[in-house]
């Protein structure tokens, strides 16, 4: 077998293993988002997919290295959310518009993966193994809201008053608060988002 023959095995064989572990992430999301880190196990994530404990300890080395790819993966297709409401908007209005229908459709309608994300920056805190991909995850979500943010102001003739870790401690904030209302049941937890959002963004750029 010649070495070019080797590397496209070698090749074929570590996407089987991606592919694999996005499986096994996708299929322990559930029970990660219903439970949270402290109360799951890979033996709980087992027994609720079709995958055995085994399956998974065989592609994970423990549940830390799991929630940690099940999260990156999770935020990383969040991350790019808003990018259609900024590339289509051609005024400020519609840019808002698009970024709200956007943020409120996902507050309402995946709140549990949105909570397992604050759970995990918060152990975060304690467990140095998350911290790097935390950061990696945090620094993702601060530039999809700074391209949002640069846009808004573009369109309105303006300029951001702050820095970007400042305009994502805000928006941040603003969605945790709300996401704490949604997930208590309370039904003006959208609506109160949007208001609050458009009432801050103008006051962010000059």
């Amino acid at each position: 077998m010649g070495p070019a023959v080797a590397d496209r095995l070698e090749g074929r064989a570590a996407d089987k293993v991606a592919r694999r572990r996005s499986e096994l992430a996708t299929a322990a999301l559930k029970t990660l988002s219903e439970l949270g880190y402290a109360r799951t196990s890979l033996r709980e994530i087992a027994a609720n997919s079709e995958y055995s404990h085994g399956v998974l300890h065989y592609y994970f080395r423990d549940k830390v290295e799991l929630i940690t790819h099940c999260v990156r993966e999770y935020k990383a297709r969040c991350a790019t959310r808003y990018d259609e409401a900024v590339a289509t908007a051609t005024t400020a209005e519609e840019l808002v518009t698009g970024f709200l229908r956007e943020q409120t459709a996902t507050l309402t309608g995946e709140p549990e993966m949105h909570r397992l994300w604050y759970d995990l920056r918060n152990q975060a805190m304690f467990e140095p193994a998350f911290r790097a991909d935390v950061a990696e995850i945090d620094q993702l979500l601060e530039q999809m809201v700074w391209r949002v943010v640069t846009r808004y102001a573009q369109l309105s003739g303006a300029e951001p008053r702050v820095a970007a870790p400042a305009f994502y401690a805000v928006l941040d904030g603003l969605f945790q608060q709300a996401l704490l209302r949604q997930l208590a049941g309370d039904p003006q937890a959208a609506a109160d988002l949007r208001a609050s959002v458009q009432a801050v963004l103008p006051q962010l750029v000059h």
